[in-house]
C-alpha cells in the first residue's frame, strides 16, 4: 500500500495528542528510550502559551500506510533565525519512522512542501523548536540511554536521512566524564594556580533566594549572550523563551551545581549542571507526569550521573583559566552529592575551546555524536 500523508490540526488537542503519542510505538522494545513528558510536547505547540510563536510557526504531519501510522515530522519557520543569519532556513523536528524509506521520503516531502510555500530554501534538523531544544541525530553512542534533555533514536534514522539526500550540516558531540579522569592531580593544581593569579572566585547560586536568583538568571543571560553569539546556528533567546528555559531548568536542578565566577570581582563565567533525571524517567514508559513524578521520588537513588548543561565564559577572560576552576568545583560537588559520571554535552564539533577544556582539563572521551543534516528545497 502506498503511504499517505495527513496534516494534523493543530487546533484540535486530540489529533496532537496522538502525534505526540505516536513516538511511544517506534520504541517499544528499546531499552534505551525515555519517554518525554507528553503534556510539556504539548504546551510547546500552544500557540497562545509558546514563547516560539511570537516569531515562528510549524506544521506536523502524520504518515500511514493501511491505515496504521508509519511515521511523523513537524516543519518549522523561525523568523529570528532567519532575520538574524540573513537565510531562508527552515527546520524539521519530531520526526519518527519506520524503518521505511518510501515513508521518510514522504514525511521530508510533506515538510518541504510547507517549507517551500514559506520562502523557505534550506530545510535543517532535527531541531525542535530551536537549538537550545531536541536537537541532533544520534549517529554513533547507541547502547546507552540518552541523559537528561538529550535526544534518542534508532540506528537507522541516519540512513532515513541519507537515503532523503540530506548532507551534513554539523556534528554535536557529548563527552563521558569519569571521576578518576575527572578530578586528577593535574587539574586540582592548575586550578589553584590560576584562582591565586586571576583572583577566582564561586558564587552560588541558590534556588529559594528569588532576589538572588533573579539577579543570578539575569548575569547568566548576560554572560551567555555574549559567549554564545558567534556560535554555529546559535540565535538569542527572547526575553518569555528565556525565562521558560530557566523554568525548565529550574524544575530538575541541584543547586549545589549551579554557580558563577568571578574574576577580581567581575562576573566573567557560569556553568549549570543538572542531576540525570533520565535515569529514573527511563521507567516512566508512558511519559505521564504523575508516572515522573513518582519514578523521580522512588528511584532518586538510581541518579548517580550529571550533565554540564550550560557554560559560558566572557570572551575576554577565555584564557584565564576559569573554566579549569568550574570544572574542579563541578567534580568535587559532584563526588561529594554521589554523582560518580557526567556528560559534557552538546558541543559543536569545531567549537575548540570548549572541547580542549573537555578533552585536555577533565580528560573526557568522545562516546556519543549527533548530527543536524540539510537539504536544499
Amino acid at each position: 500500500m502506498a503511504v499517505t500523508i495527513k496534516t494534523i490540526d493543530a487546533t484540535k488537542k486530540t489529533e496532537l495528542v496522538k502525534f505526540f503519542k505516536s513516538q511511544l510505538m517506534f520504541y517499544k522494545d528499546d531499552p534505551n528510550f525515555v519517554a518525554p513528558l507528553y503534556g510539556d510536547k504539548l504546551h510547546s505547540v500552544n500557540e497562545k502559551k509558546a514563547p516560539f510563536f511570537e516569531h515562528g510557526e510549524m506544521r506536523h504531519f502524520m504518515a500511514y500506510r493501511d491505515g496504521g501510522i508509519v511515521g511523523r515530522i513537524s516543519a518549522l519557520v523561525n523568523r529570528n533565525h532567519n532575520d538574524f543569519f540573513k537565510d531562508k532556513v527552515g527546520f524539521i523536528g519530531n520526526f519518527e519512522c519506520e524503518n521505511d524509506q518510501e515513508a521518510a521520503d514522504a514525511l521530508f516531502n510533506a515538510a518541504a512542501e510547507w517549507l517551500k510555500s514559506k520562502n523557505m530554501d534550506t530545510m535543517r534538523g532535527p531541531i525542535y523548536p530551536d537549538t537550545n531544544g531536541d536537537c541532533g541525530l544520534l549517529i554513533d553512542g547507541f547502547d546507552l540511554p540518552p541523559v537528561v534533555m538529550m535526544t534518542y533514536n534508532p540506528e537507522y534514522y541516519q540512513h532515513l536521512f541519507d537515503g532523503a539526500g540530506f548532507v551534513k550540516a554539523k556534528d554535536l558531540h557529548a563527552y563521558d566524564l569519569k571521576p578518576e579522569d575527572w578530578l586528577s592531580e593535574k587539574l586540582e593544581r592548575l586550578q589553584g594556580i590560576v584562582r591565586k593569579r586571576y583572583n577566582i572566585e564561586i558564587e552560588d547560586i541558590h534556588l529559594k533566594d528569588k532576589v538572588g536568583f533573579e539577579r543570578a538568571v539575569n548575569l547568566i543571560k548576560e554572560i551567555y549572550d555574549t559567549a554564545w553569539e558567534a556560535n554555529w546556528g546559535n540565535v538569542k533567546l527572547t526575553e518569555r523563551e528565556w525565562i521558560a528555559m530557566v523554568k525548565e531548568l529550574k524544575m530538575v536542578a541541584d543547586e549545589r551545581l549551579l554557580f558563577l565566577a568571578k574574576i577580581n570581582g567581575e562576573y566573567a563565567g557560569f556553568q549549570v549542571t543538572l542531576p540525570d533525571v533520565n535515569q529514573a524517567l527511563i521507567y516512566n514508559k508512558k511519559g505521564t507526569l504523575a508516572g515522573a513524578i513518582w519514578h523521580l521520588v522512588t528511584k532518586k537513588k538510581k541518579i548517580n550521573r550529571v550533565r554540564i548543561v550550560l557554560a559560558g565564559v566572557l570572551p575576554k577572560y577565555r584564557k584565564s583559566g576559569a573554566d579549569a576552576v568550574m570544572y574542579y568545583e563541578i567534580g568535587q560537588r559532584g563526588r561529594a552529592i554521589g554523582y560518580n559520571r557526567g556528560e559534557g554535552s552538546w558541543i559543536l564539533e569545531d567549537n575548540i575551546m570548549p572541547i580542549r577544556g573537555l578533552t585536555q582539563i577533565v580528560n573526557g572521551k568522545l562516546y556519543k555524536m549527533y548530527r543536524i543534516y540539510d537539504k536544499a528545497i
